[in-house]
């Protein structure tokens, strides 16, 4: 069954959409969860939530945080002041000011001891400790030493990491893949990295060899095979190859998922293939990415979901 959430905080709705995949939102203050089928399946009495991972969604009841299955019975007792997902089968929390990760049975299998942390990718977390960012292992075993300004959580293979105010990648052993020297980068989605330099953006490959030279105002990651790329003030998609796909016509342009993409023009929202024609005409205030055929999008003051034929579900 796939889980929806409901919420009248419009901004964490967003950010809980946009990054998490798994919906969710409130209403008066308190959230709760429903179905597809707009069915309330878990009553509204939460102060907060995260999306599901991998079978478990944080709440926070009262001041301290637990974790509810899909029936919503609590699971994992209320006792975290902060939370992640479950991501690769454990989560990142925190006791005492301090940041460890626990099993599904709430079990800690790395204790706290981290100043900040982020979720499990490819084996390896990463962790801030003395003021360094470094990565541990799945046993808590610290597999590349604290060294960095800022990590990343790894992608195809890398992760971005910061060093004496430049960005890099590192591969999973701590080597250098690509030396620190650029003033900003996206993780690796689709092969190709997108980096930052001199004002302008471009894209590397994982040898560092950049493939895309830096001449867009703006970009986003690869997905589906294409980017959305800022050319002025306007928004269209490139390939690979760096040929203009899609023309810049939009005012914004997300990336492309499960077929379309969302795209503002002319001060309102709708969806396009890549073809570039329109899938649903612009007609929305606000619109973000399909996650397992549906997309949350906001009508008026009102915010809801459609699926791929655009058909509207209300929610708020």
């Amino acid at each position: 069954m796939k889980f929806i959430a409901v919420q009248n905080r419009i901004g964490m709705l967003l950010i809980a959409l946009f990054f998490g995949g798994s919906l969710f939102g409130c209403t008066a203050g308190k959230w709760g969860f429903i179905n597809q089928d707009e069915k309330m399946v878990i009553e509204q009495k939460f102060d907060d939530a995260t999306p599901f991972g991998e079978g478990l969604a944080g709440v926070k009841v009262g001041n301290q945080w637990a974790y509810i299955d899909k029936t919503g019975k609590t699971v994992i007792q209320p006792q975290f002041e902060e939370v992640w997902r479950f991501h690769e089968g454990m989560a990142a929390v925190m006791v005492g000011g301090k940041w460890g990760y626990i099993d599904k049975s709430g079990k800690f299998v790395i204790p706290p001891q981290f100043g900040d942390a982020s979720s499990f990718h490819e084996g390896l977390a990463p962790v801030e400790s003395g003021g360094k960012w470094g990565y541990v292992d799945e046993s808590g075993k610290v597999a590349i030493q604290p060294q960095f300004d800022y990590a990343w959580v790894f992608s195809d293979g890398l992760a971005a990491v910061k060093k004496d105010g430049k960005w890099g990648f590192i591969d999973k052993t701590g080597r250098t893949a690509i030396q620190p020297q650029f003033d900003g980068v996206l993780s690796f989605s689709d092969g190709l990295a997108a980096f930052f330099q001199e004002g302008k953006r471009g894209f590397i490959d994982k040898t560092g060899k950049v493939v895309i030279a830096p001449k867009f105002d703006n970009v986003l990651s690869f997905s589906e095979g294409l980017a959305p790329v800022k050319i002025g003030i306007q928004w269209g998609y490139i390939d690979k190859s760096g040929t203009v796909a899609i023309q810049p016509e939009f005012d914004f342009a997300f990336p492309f998922s499960e077929g379309v993409a969302p795209v503002k023009y002319g001060y309102k929202w709708g969806y396009i293939f890549k073809t570039g024609q329109y899938a649903i005409r612009p007609k929305f205030e606000g619109a973000y990415p399909f996650h397992d055929g549906l997309a949350m999008v906001k009508t008026g003051r009102a915010t809801g979901y459609i699926d791929k034929t655009g058909r509207y579900l209300p929610v708020l």
